[in-house]
Order: C-alpha cells, then structure tokens, then sequence
C-alpha cells in the first residue's frame, strides 16, 4: 500500500491523526443534546467474507498486474467498500457494510488499466475506481454484486513539467499533497487544497470536478485540467493539444465529473502556478450573514479577488468561536491573499470590506483558520465518538437565488429533524455569478440515524432543486444525488449521458448505477 496517509477504517483519518473536541464544544453536546458515547465500532480485522471471485477472472486479473497486486483479503476488501459519508461511517462502526468488492486490484499504468478493463467486460465483472477513497455522496458503492475496486495507487508519478507552459502531466493515482511536493521540487503549485487534500487524488479530482478552498484565487479543479489521458472499455481517449480549441464540443468537459462512470482518468494535464512567495490570512466581522455576502459579492463582481474568500453564518461563526474560547458576534470572513505580494491587494481588499460595513478582526481569525482547515472530518470522528450525528450537504446558486436557496435549506433540515439540531452554513466558493453554499447537520444519534439523515437530505435535495440550486457543487453526484441530477438535467440531458455511456462501456461495467441510473427494461 502506497506509504502516503491514507484514510482510516470507521473513521476519516486514522486514530493518531484523531482530533479531539474543544472542552467547551463537548461540553455544549452534553447539556444540549445529552448525547452518551456509542459502542465502540467493529474492528477491521473483524470483518468477514467470503471469496467470491471467479477462479478464471481471478486468473486474468493475475496474468495483467501479478498476484501481489490482487488481494482478495477481507480487510482490504472493506476498507475499499465505500467512501467517507457519515452514513459510510456508521455502517463501517456496525460492520453491515454494503457489498465487498471481490478483489483490490491495483495496475501499474494506463496500458494495464486498459487490460483489467477489457478482462472486467469479458467477465461481466463491474470496475470502480477507486483514489483516495474520500467519496461522500456513494460513488464508491455501485448498485451491483461482484465488482473489483480499481486501485489506482501505483499510478503516482509526476510525468513532465513543461515550464514555458506552465503545465504539468500527473497520473491519477497520485495523492495531492505528493503532487504539491514534486511541483514544488520545479518551483509550482496546483493551489487546489479541498478539505480532502490530506487522503485525495489528482483523478479524484477531476473524476468530481473537485474545488478546493482557494477557488477564489487558483480556480476550480476542472478549470485548471487542460488535457486527459483515458482508459475506456473500448479503448484510449485522449484530449487536450492546445490551450483553447474550437475544433467541437470539448471532450475535456465529458470526462471531468463522470466518477468513472465512463472512462478511468489514468493522467491530466494541469495548469499550475508558481509557488506563492507570500501568504496572509485575515479575519473580518459582518453584523449578519447577509452582510457578508453582499461583500464577497462585490470582491467576486468587481474585484479585487482575493485567493480566499469564506463567510460563516452566525451559527458557525458562534460555534467556531466556542471552541476557540471567545467570542464576538455576527459572521466571520476569512480572507486569504497569496502570491509574489499580496501588501496591495490586501490593502485594497481592506478598503472594500469596510466600504461594505465589515469589521476587521486582524491576522489571528485567518490563521486560526489557515491552521485548521483541515480539521472539520476530524472532529466529526469525535462527534461520533461522543454519540452525535454530523453530516454536511452543499449546493450553489446564482447571487440572485443564493438568500432564498439559504433559508430553503435551513426550513428543510429544521422541519426533518428531530429538536434539538443544529444547522450551520458558511459560504465557501465565490464567482462572479453566484457562490456555493455549505450546510452542517449536528444532533443527537436518536434511533435509525442513517435512516433519518436520509430522509432529512432527501428534504434538502428537494429544497435545493426547487429553490433553483445545483445538487452537488464539489461533492458530486454518486448514487445519493443520482435522482436530483436527474431532475436538474432533465429526461434529454439523462438519455444523452447514457447514450455515451453505451458507446464507452458497452458491457456496462465501469461504476455501474454511478451518476445515472440504467435505462429500465422494456
């Protein structure tokens, strides 16, 4: 297994990266939601099941990648059975876990992705490619028995770097903080840093149009992929030979956000940055929440952009500032400047923020910020551990619709859980058109947590969709968004997707239910 950290079993990390929950944080769980601890969660070595892999599959596995590089072991089975959602976890503590994959099979490169793809056809064996595992919408969970998880992991080098351009080719397999540190070797940065960056994958990243924290100043992830290397079922595509086409549809755009449903991504070429010589992080006091998005709206629209831009309601400005031990009202907007210099855009930044009646609150909020960004899965294991549910959901909406997709979702979540609950929400991504909104969930487990998470989402995606909000901003769509994509594309946009789907994986076994249901049988 690859020597990069790697997600942990029950649990987002493994235990000594745990986090433990701020006293007063713990404190506020017991008088709030009496929560107790729960039993402890099954241990790995403890799941079970049996071998299930045809001896002549198993054989054509062996013959492409070498019998080491095909494990059948239950332990690894299950740590490749699902993502990191919260209902993930909380089968993972229970050990019902959905269906093992029959096999972890882990190709050395493009050309053996391409054979265990054509043995996956020949023995109507499902693939699902599999990164760094941080899934939290399904999409490592295909509605089908008998699939074999594609471990991309031995797909981990930085290819070339071609400086003039300032591109770089990476293989899909590498984990992101690895990739930082070989563009850093050539003076480069990708600057994409989401919230899964410690465990992720440069093709998890483009398989779900990943956007990292800094979106505001380095781009989405699929803005920064100018090129992609792809292994189908029926053969290699290959896009990307100029850094703007108008030779057709853009094929780029088919694969980014597919989640393996059409092609295993094997490399992409990436546009990256030079590294920042500076860093600031700063925080900025809004009286409401309202308030604040008025002013990342104007730093979006009319400049100037910071790197990063993220504004917390005031329940998360509230709860963040219990756990730091203070606290002084309204919502909080960190905001983060990187580059050669960054004294003249923070300065005018400055300027604009307290045009728009923010307060500043100095370096310490940003840094605090900056210093912990990470930690959000963390402290969900200890909530866990403590016996309270946390769960997160995301969407985005024009400007426009962005107040009234807000107040939709909190009525939705309020009205379909129990009392009490709490609801945070902070801004977390900023265009020129519009922002994306990112809600947490916290209350007590109750009886059939996963069960009542479900139908409490299931609210909220109606909420989104009719509130005019997209499904999914960054997490992507799975099997748990799969039935509001729908909605969102409409009957055409579906047929068009499986269209494609039948021409690429005629056997149907690339990540099958992923993305859009089957076409049902006449």
């Amino acid at each position: 297994m690859r020597e990069e950290r790697r997600a942990g079993w029950a649990r987002w990390g493994t235990p000594e990266h745990a986090k433990p929950l701020p006293e007063a944080v713990a404190g506020l769980l017991k008088q709030v939601f009496e929560v107790t601890p729960p039993a402890a969660p099954v241990a790995l070595d403890a799941v079970s099941a049996p071998a299930e892999l045809a001896a002549d599959a198993l054989a054509a596995l062996t013959a492409v990648v070498g019998a080491e590089h095909v494990d059948t072991a239950a332990p690894e089975r299950a740590l490749h059975a699902s993502g990191k959602s919260t209902p993930d976890l909380f089968r993972q503590r229970a050990g019902e876990l959905p269906a093992l994959p029959v096999a972890v099979v882990a190709p050395a490169d493009h050309d053996q992705v391409l054979a265990v793809l054509a043995v996956c056809a020949a023995h109507r064996l499902a693939a699902v490619p599999f990164g760094g595992g941080t899934s939290v919408v399904g999409g490592l969970s295909p509605e089908t028995g008998g699939h074999i998880a594609l471990d991309l992991r031995r797909l981990d080098r930085l290819v070339a770097v071609d400086p003039v351009s300032r591109t770089a080719v990476l293989q899909a397999g590498l984990p992101a903080p690895r990739a930082d540190e070989l563009l850093a070797a050539h003076g480069f940065t990708l600057g994409h840093v989401p919230q899964s960056y410690e465990y992720a994958t440069i093709g998890g990243f483009a398989a779900t149009r990943s956007s990292g924290q800094a979106s505001a100043g380095y781009g989405r992830f699929d803005d920064m992929v100018v090129g992609l290397t792809v292994a189908t079922p029926r053969g290699t595509l290959t896009t990307g030979r100029a850094p703007a086409s108008s030779a057709g549809p853009d094929l780029r755009r088919l694969f980014l956000g597919s989640e393996g449903a059409f092609g295993v991504i094997t490399d992409v070429t990436v546009r990256v940055r030079p590294l920042a010589a500076e860093r600031r992080y700063e925080g900025w006091r809004f009286a409401s929440f309202a308030d604040g998005v008025a002013a990342a709206r104007r730093l979006a629209q009319d400049g100037p952009r910071p790197t990063v831009l993220r504004l917390s309601d005031e329940v998360e400005t509230m709860l963040g500032a219990t756990g730091r031990g203070r606290g002084d009202g309204g919502c909080l907007l960190v905001v983060g400047h990187e580059g050669a210099s960054v004294d003249r855009v923070a300065a005018e930044t400055a300027d604009v923020l307290r045009e728009c009646g923010g307060e500043p609150l100095g370096t310490e909020p940003g840094e605090q910020w900056a210093a912990h960004r990470f930690d959000a899965p963390y402290l969900r294991d200890a909530l866990l551990d403590a016996g309270a549910f946390a769960e997160t959901l995301e969407t985005a909406a024009f400007w426009s619709a962005l107040p009234g997709l807000y107040e939709a979702v909190r009525e939705a979540l309020f009205a379909a859980l129990p009392v009490p609950s709490m609801v945070l929400c902070h801004v977390s991504h900023v265009y020129e058109t519009g922002a994306s909104l990112y809600f947490t969930v916290v209350t007590a487990f109750g009886d059939e947590p996963v069960a009542r998470w479900q139908r409490a989402k299931a609210a909220a995606n109606d909420a989104i969709i009719a509130a005019g909000g997209t499904i999914s901003h960054h997490h992507g769509v799975g099997t748990e968004h799969r039935d509001w994509f729908a909605q969102e594309v409409g009957p055409l946009g579906v047929d068009v997707l499986r269209a494609v789907k039948r021409e690429l994986d005629p056997a149907g076994v690339l990540n099958p239910g992923i993305l859009v249901a089957p076409r049902p049988a006449p």
